[in-house]
């Protein structure tokens, strides 16, 4: 901001020069030139009518006309020069002065944003302590608010925008804005960073899950290919075979969902919190194969993992750290042929930004109840259990891409505390 003010003090200074040099050199020099110039042609003129009038013998002593004239013309040096003595006067100046100052700081102030260049600063120097923040590096893990987020999103785009060669700085900027549900700068960060490294399994990775969250099917092909080539060199790489066996469910090939989560259940073993989700997943799925649909409402892991880069690690369910909600369906509300169910938790302070996310098949039958609890989860930082009261929201997503809300329709609880039970209506759309 110092380099700022001293910018327009330096363009005041070249409005003020503009004003004040005129002023006090050219107007002098221009009027004595003119009058100088004026005096010649006039004396021209008249001697050269003279020279006429004696020629047709109207004048007698044209010697002492041009003698008159010559000394009319000495007499209008004093005046000329009076005319260059004198000065202007600083109270002429001072107020033009001021005048320029006050409209050249005074239409910035108007029209001007210095206060969010000022606020763009302060996230730019902010930078390091959010970063450790999200990361969960420092002490007292304070979460980030929305203003944080916002601030984060900034500083970082900033520092992408002098060493955009950053992989990392990509990749964290497309977390981010998935967190933040900001598809289209998600799927360009993350394609950023997958140009720039594109054997990194984490931008790898990211990379897939954004393809996937857009919905296209030529991107999710992109993304198969992405999650395939993960496997290939990491067969262990939990979230890869989390978000394949997500990919399968979603095209109905329910076998191979059944296959991965099966690799899941085996690599993270029988006393990971997952387990009993991953179960009761597979079941589900082994019902589409035999043609038949469960009515148990069993949250779908991968939903949970989709937003999330790593695993979270093993805890035990305690009933004081979820919440539990009812969710009905209102009798104007028309399901779409197709579509998802997403129930998210938010803070009660109305942030837009979900702190737990589960997503269920839109066969599910309503009304349903269904727990969240910390493995809901959407980073791995900031708990549901860390919420003291929360706001459950639920939507039926009927496009595929859980970044687009137009014409979905929704539903949200009045505020609820930690371990409480509540129950609403999906009825309103957007």
């Amino acid at each position: 901001m110092t380099l700022f003010w001293i910018l327009t003090a330096v363009l005041v200074l070249i409005a003020i020069a503009i004003f004040v040099i005129p002023m006090y050199f050219g107007k002098e020099y221009d009027d004595v030139a003119s009058r100088d110039e004026l005096n010649k042609a006039f004396f021209k003129d008249r001697i050269h009518e003279l020279e006429e009038e004696s020629q047709e013998g109207l004048v007698d002593s044209q010697q002492d006309m041009v003698s008159d004239l010559q000394q009319t013309l000495l007499d209008d040096l004093p005046v000329t020069e009076k005319q260059q003595a004198t000065h202007v006067s600083p109270a002429m100046v001072v107020p033009g002065l001021i005048l320029i100052v006050g409209i050249c700081y005074g239409v910035y102030g108007a029209v001007g944003s210095s206060a969010k260049v000022e606020a763009w600063h302060q996230a730019v120097n902010r930078l390091p302590e959010l970063t450790q923040r999200l990361m969960g590096d420092n002490a007292a893990n304070e979460p980030l608010s929305d203003q944080d987020m916002s601030d984060l999103t900034l500083a970082l785009r900033t520092k992408l925008h002098k060493d955009g060669d950053d992989p990392m700085g990509w990749l964290l900027l497309g977390r981010i804005a998935i967190a933040n549900r900001d598809g289209a700068t998600a799927e360009m960060a993350m394609k950023r960073a997958y140009d720039l490294n594109p054997v990194d399994t984490a931008i790898r990775l990211g990379y897939a899950q954004t393809l996937m969250l857009s919905g296209k099917p030529g991107q999710s092909e992109l993304a198969r290919q992405l999650l395939r080539q993960v496997i290939k060199t990491d067969h262990t790489n939990v979230q890869a075979l989390s978000l394949l066996a997500f990919d399968a469910f979603e095209q109905k090939h329910y076998q191979q969902a059944v296959d991965y989560w099966t690799m899941m259940k085996t690599l993270i073993g029988p006393n990971d919190s997952r387990t009993p989700m991953l179960t009761r997943s597979i079941e589900r799925a082994k019902m589409r194969i035999n043609g038949a649909d469960g009515s148990t409402v069993a949250p779908d892991p991968t939903a949970i993992d989709e937003a999330k880069t790593a695993p979270t690690e093993t805890q035990n369910i305690d009933t004081d750290k979820q919440v539990t909600a009812t969710i009905a369906l209102g009798k104007n509300v028309v399901l779409p042929k197709q579509g998802t169910i997403i129930i998210s938790v938010h803070d009660a302070d109305g942030s837009p930004m979900p702190i737990a996310a589960v997503k269920l098949p839109l066969s599910t039958t309503f009304p349903l109840t269904i727990t969240l609890t910390d493995k809901d989860s959407m980073i791995p930082q900031r708990q549901l259990s860390s919420l003291s009261e929360m706001i459950i929201k639920a939507r039926v997503d009927s496009d595929g891409n859980v970044m687009t809300k137009q014409g979905d329709w929704y539903g949200q609880s009045s505020q609820t505390p930690l371990g409480g039970e509540t129950a609403f209506v999906i009825n309103k759309q957007y």
